[in-house]
């Protein structure tokens, strides 16, 4: 009993005031952090996250800072209408046409292919060009060729490139957009390599394909084209106008081969659209007209 005393004498007096007790002298003779540890020891706080370190719920997204998947894009915007996009099967690897070897371009309505594709033009430039139709092509996958009158490709050279970056490529309209048929070789030759000269100054690329004003062409269009680099002379099948398509032939449906025609109009994202749908529809997979007119 006296030892016991004088033991626990001397252990209150190196805990009085002034002295810290050193917490871990208590288990100096427990097993060292190395050592496999006994079921009565706890994970410090280090080891394991309190709940007040985990993050509160008001620090998380709210549904209207990230929507949800099931919130559906504003109709008449860009998310709309890359929501509206139909799912297309894979293009085929493309099969170029073939092309005449004499003086004259080739003239096309439809490219004669058996393959599942059709094409998606656009005329003109100068009437209007709205905002979204590069970020929509780009999005959206969507290959087109830009006939162009070539002074509304200078004036907007910036909006036309876009659609260029954006996967589009640039074709010749002429310049003055008047109708050829009937007119001198020097005239329609003017009109013809003028723009082509300015477009290739403008984009970097000589313009392969040709499209007359409003169709209107002759033997004489057909020569001044191919002297001015153009290998093919094209109409189309289908016209589209404000999300309606206007069906050119009696099938009443597109046919592979068949090209689309719009303009740069207010409605020109409609029109894309509603062509998409159109070739969609018909089980095709639209395609780039420069991949098959070489």
């Amino acid at each position: 009993m006296a030892t016991l005393l004088a033991v626990l004498t001397l252990t209150s007096c190196t805990g009085g005031p002034g002295h810290r007790t050193n917490a871990r002298q208590v288990t100096a003779t427990q097993p060292t952090p190395s050592a496999q540890p006994t079921p009565s020891v706890q994970p410090t706080p280090f080891a394991q996250p309190t709940p007040s370190a985990q993050p509160a719920l008001s620090a998380l997204p709210t549904p209207s800072a990230s929507p949800s998947p099931t919130v559906k894009p504003t109709p008449g915007t860009l998310a709309w209408y890359v929501s509206q996009v139909p799912t297309f099967p894979q293009a085929p690897p493309p099969q170029p046409v073939p092309l005449p070897t004499t003086g004259a371009a080739q003239f096309w309505h439809r490219l004669p292919t058996d393959q599942k594709v059709a094409f998606i033009t656009i005329d003109d430039g100068g009437l209007a060009r709205p905002p979204d139709v590069a970020d929509f092509v780009w999005q959206a996958h969507i290959p087109v060729t830009m006939f162009l009158n070539s002074p509304a490709a200078a004036e907007h050279t910036d909006y036309f490139r876009q659609i260029q970056v954006a996967g589009g490529v640039v074709e010749n309209h002429t310049i003055n957009h008047t109708s050829l048929a009937g007119r001198s070789y020097d005239y329609q030759k003017h009109e013809i390599c003028g723009a082509a000269d300015r477009l290739e100054a403008l984009f970097g690329k000589r313009a392969t394909l040709f499209r007359p004003p409003f169709g209107n062409h002759d033997a004489t269009t057909l020569r001044a084209a191919h002297d001015c680099g153009a290998k093919a002379v094209l109409h189309w099948t289908e016209t589209v106008h404000e999300g309606k398509v206007r069906y050119q032939t009696p099938e009443k449906v597109v046919q592979p081969g068949d090209i689309l025609l719009m303009h740069f109009r207010p409605a020109l994202m409609d029109d894309l659209l509603a062509a998409l749908k159109a070739i969609h529809r018909a089980g095709l997979t639209p395609a780039l007209l420069e991949d098959y007119v070489r």
